[in-house]
């Protein structure tokens, strides 16, 4: 068997994805499993078992890059920052060279995404791609030149855990996050929070999906919602592009499919930012979900 075939694996909080690609980005074989939620060693043998199976069927032996969700202490190598807190602390990079003694590349999930995009998705072209994940939590990865950009503490991108920019005294202190900390920006921007928004209104659970249908048949709570919700996303990244600047924003996570995030953000981000000029496009993803397990392949791309 050649090594000539890329695989990535997306090890996410709910799914476990991979992918066999060409060199040049073509897909072979993608691959799904449910997560072993808080089964640390659960999640290591399935992706053992994945990689195994991407070769079995393709008749290839791949490179082998894994995104995960969280990142890992740049000297310790274990892992921190995860909404999936059975990585917190673990070895993840030793444990799965261990089980799958081979050479492995790991980053973190959201810059997975956003090499993903800056290679051959909707960020492609761009110099520096800030590529927002408003799925179950909220992140974001930053590509620079195609690559995903890492500092000193492995923690660009963590827009997600900064307090809302200028809270009004009902967000004060907002609600409590996984990371020990109040009124984070996943607290208000997440699709879960969202949702979380409209049942503590009408005591009703529904996904982010139906409260837009709501919003378009003219529903007052709906819209409100996604008023506040448009101009809470605006705040967080007015903070980045007074800070950063990138030359795009690509959307990713469940919230990226709203149409209407397309013609709200870039106005109401325009009235938050310190510049008086706002350029820079907001732009849908082209990867959808495949785009961490792509970026994770794409780890290889020397």
């Amino acid at each position: 068997m050649g090594l000539s075939m890329l695989i990535g694996i997306d090890w996410g909080g709910t799914k476990i994805e991979g992918v066999a690609m060409e060199p040049d980005g073509r897909e072979l074989l993608r691959l799904r499993e449910p997560t072993p939620r808080h089964d640390y060693h659960g999640c290591i043998a399935a992706i053992r078992t994945m990689i195994a199976a991407l070769e079995a069927r393709t008749g290839r032996r791949g490179s082998i890059g894994i995104g995960i969700p969280g990142s890992l202490e740049p000297i310790s190598r274990l892992g921190k920052g995860a909404s999936s807190t059975w990585i917190l602390g673990k070895p993840v990079e030793a444990d799965l060279k261990s089980a799958l003694a081979r050479d492995i590349r790991v980053e973190n999930d959201a810059d997975c995404f956003a090499a993903s995009e800056a290679v051959d998705g909707a960020g492609a072209g761009y110099n520096v791609v800030f590529a927002v994940i408003l799925g179950s939590g909220a992140g974001a990865g930053i590509a620079v030149n195609g690559r995903a950009h890492h500092g000193p503490n492995n923690s660009g991108g963590e827009w997600g855990h900064n307090p809302l920019p200028f809270p009004d005294t009902t967000e004060i202190p907002g609600k409590a996050c996984y990371c020990g900390r109040h009124g984070c920006m996943e607290t208000w921007v997440s699709g879960r929070a969202f949702e979380a928004q409209y049942a503590e209104h009408k005591g009703v659970e529904l996904k982010a999906a139906e409260i837009m249908d709501l919003k378009r048949k003219g529903d007052h709570l709906a819209n409100l919602l996604w008023q506040y919700y448009i101009d809470r996303v605006a705040r967080g990244l007015a903070t980045v592009v007074n800070t950063l600047d990138p030359d795009v924003l690509v959307m990713g996570g469940g919230m990226s499919n709203v149409d209407e995030l397309y013609d709200d953000l870039p106005p109401a981000l325009a009235r938050r930012t310190f510049s008086t000029v706002f350029h820079t496009p907001i732009i849908r993803n082209r990867h959808g979900d495949a785009s961490g397990v792509r970026g994770a392949a794409w780890l290889w791309r020397d």
